[in-house]
């Protein structure tokens, strides 16, 4: 058996979801269960992630778009796509957009175990250090021009950020990131935030609109940053 692995399991299936986190806890694996893909940036911060197991009928958004962002913020993370769909085009544009293994539902719960095992044991490769890079375990942003502490919340915006579609948030996005359970952050919370996490990245080295207002919409992150340990 491999060492124990942090592992975010999206799946919007309740049922599912309880059961596939519950095989998975009993070999030792520290789980992270969601319903939906905009709760990772709240779910991750702070965690090293060794592998993703992503439902490919997400709502609204297929996996594939999602597989291929992960991607590129987890450059050697694992990805495991699981669909009830046997497509050979869709197996192959998965691939090419990041999924290292596809399982087929329905699925006996050896099989995901022996694939999560199979993927932990390859997952040794060094990627190719990139400009900008954020530790997940450390909350720190590091840079050609050094490095800066994130706070905890600040760490969640990056990486929802990081995680989005075009890395763009709109404003009501970053209101319940921002927030609390019962208020959402106000307009002016949200652009003292965005203005303080802008300054962050700009002394780690990236340039000063490297994240920038989009006018009746929100924020747009407009710099590449991968995630190490």
């Amino acid at each position: 058996m491999v060492s124990p692995l942090n592992i975010i399991l999206i799946e919007d299936y309740d049922a599912l979801r309880e059961v596939t986190a519950d095989v998975l806890g009993q070999e030792g694996h520290h789980v992270s269960a969601l319903a939906c893909a905009e709760d990772i940036g709240v779910c991750v911060s702070g965690l090293s992630v060794d592998i993703f197991i992503l439902d490919f009928n997400l709502p609204g958004e297929d996996a594939i778009s999602l597989a291929k962002r992960i991607r590129e913020f987890y450059p050697n993370v694992g990805i495991v796509m699981v669909t009830v769909r046997e497509s050979s085009s869709q197996m192959a544009e998965g691939y090419r957009n990041g999924v290292d293994i596809y399982l087929v539902k329905p699925l006996a719960p050896a099989t995901l175990t022996a694939a999560v095992d199979s993927l932990a044991r390859r997952l040794v490769g060094t990627p190719e250090t990139p400009n900008l890079t954020f530790s997940l375990s450390r909350l720190l942003l590091n840079g050609p021009m050094g490095s800066v502490s994130l706070q905890l919340v600040e760490s969640q915006v990056l990486i929802s950020f990081n995680l989005a579609r075009e890395r763009r948030l709109e404003s009501w996005q970053l209101a319940e990131i921002l927030g609390s359970v019962n208020e959402p952050a106000s307009k002016t919370v949200i652009e003292v935030r965005i203005t303080r996490l802008r300054k962050k990245l700009s002394q780690c080295g990236a340039p000063k609109n490297a994240i920038k207002s989009l006018r009746t919409i929100g924020y747009q992150l407009c710099e590449k940053i991968c995630a190490v340990k």
